[in-house]
């Protein structure tokens, strides 16, 4: 029997078994969802906002960060203190009032030295203005001739120049209102060292139990632990080293024949404004020049204490602040100097001595996170 065409007898192949596409495919063909990102405006005004509430709490955050910076200089010595059997509390005391004390004698030393130079400020000015008038003449003679040239080729202008007088109304409350002011800041500096030496490790605990993981919490045990030795140790190495440099210089000025009592006021500042790199130094130049120029006849003499000021603060800060501290503290130049402008346009003189400690925390920080190691280096 001969075969028909379109037999449904006929064999048709099976369709071919549809499989579903993998999950992932599927996620993939989906819309993503939206996701919040920060937007650089939104970046650039929360950093704005945080610098104005840095601005306008200053009262409440200044105090807070000087005791932080003055615990951890103590804590060194109080666990110095703690190998020899005595207790935190009571090492955390005796610190304290040693520093005081130390304090009180320095600044009763200095007053009666300050308040000559205060007095005897317009007096000697207008000594130091013959000495230099005498060393600038050759600039004003060269300034001169350059003026009648400039005259005879343009003509002399006919326009006098404008005098603006500002007066100022002297408030006779401000220092009545403002002692008791400062005396509550220093009160509450000294009583926040005390707790932040005592009581700062167990707050610190207490802190980190409230971590949910126990991952999280030994990482950030072992951070914490890490910053804490690391800017303890610089914060008491630069306190020594500013303070050798500040009673070398004394003693160099005393061998200069300046009194001891001047010779300390001058140490003490000096060693105040090395803790602004780069600004206090220069404040520091030209005081000693200012000072050498009162103080000596002779204008070669004169130079001296700047000179010496500068030798010593060269020697101080290329050579031995670097072998001490070495390069991990190392700080760029041109964050430095940012730095200081914004702090100290900020906080005043205290932000100004508050600069580096706090870019070396930051420093710190972002070198023990993982992931922000770049900007860590970006410091350097």
């Amino acid at each position: 029997m001969s075969e028909v065409a379109g037999d449904p007898r006929e064999t048709v192949p099976p369709p071919l078994p549809i499989t579903p596409p993998p999950p992932a495919a599927v996620a993939a063909d989906r819309p993503a969802k939206p996701r919040m990102r920060s937007t650089l405006s939104l970046q650039v005004l929360a950093v704005l906002a945080v610098g104005y509430t840095l601005w306008a709490a200053q009262d409440l955050i200044l105090p807070v960060l000087l005791a932080m910076f003055f615990a951890l200089v103590g804590n060194p010595i109080l666990r110095l203190l703690q190998r020899l059997w005595i207790p935190r509390f009571f090492g955390a005391l005796l610190v304290l009032s040693l520093g005081m004390l130390l304090t009180f004698q320095l600044g009763r030393q200095l007053v009666t030295p300050a308040a000559e130079w205060v007095r005897q400020v317009p007096s000697q000015m207008r000594d130091l203005a013959p000495k230099l008038r005498s060393l600038v003449k050759p600039v004003r003679e060269a300034n001169k001739a350059a003026e009648n040239i400039a005259r005879a080729a343009g003509g002399e202008s006919s326009v006098n120049p404008v005098q603006v007088v500002k007066t100022e109304v002297n408030d006779p409350y401000k220092a009545l209102t403002s002692t008791p002011k400062l005396l509550t800041s220093v009160l509450a500096v000294v009583l926040l060292t005390f707790f932040f030496m005592v009581y700062g490790q167990s707050l610190q605990q207490n802190a980190i139990a409230l971590l949910p993981g126990r991952q999280q919490k030994r990482l950030t045990v072992e951070i914490l632990q890490s910053i804490e030795r690391e800017i303890s140790r610089y914060m008491l190495t630069i306190s020594v080293i500013n303070v050798l440099f500040g009673l070398i210089l004394a003693g160099v000025l005393t061998y200069l024949e300046v009194p001891l009592d001047e010779a300390l006021l001058w140490g003490t500042m000096a060693a105040v404004l090395n803790f602004a790199p780069y600004v206090g130094p220069l404040i520091g130049m030209l005081i000693m020049l200012v000072m050498g120029f009162v103080a000596f006849n002779d204008p070669l003499h004169s130079l001296l204490p700047a000179a010496v000021y500068l030798g010593l603060h060269t020697l101080e800060g290329q050579l031995i602040t670097p072998i001490i501290l070495g390069r991990r503290m190392a700080l760029s130049p041109l964050v430095l100097i940012l730095g200081l402008m914004v702090f100290g346009w900020m906080w005043g003189i205290i932000g100004l001595l508050l600069a580096v400690p706090l870019l070396v925390c930051v420093k710190l920080v972002l070198g023990k996170i993982e992931g922000l190691e770049g900007w860590a280096k970006l410091l350097e």
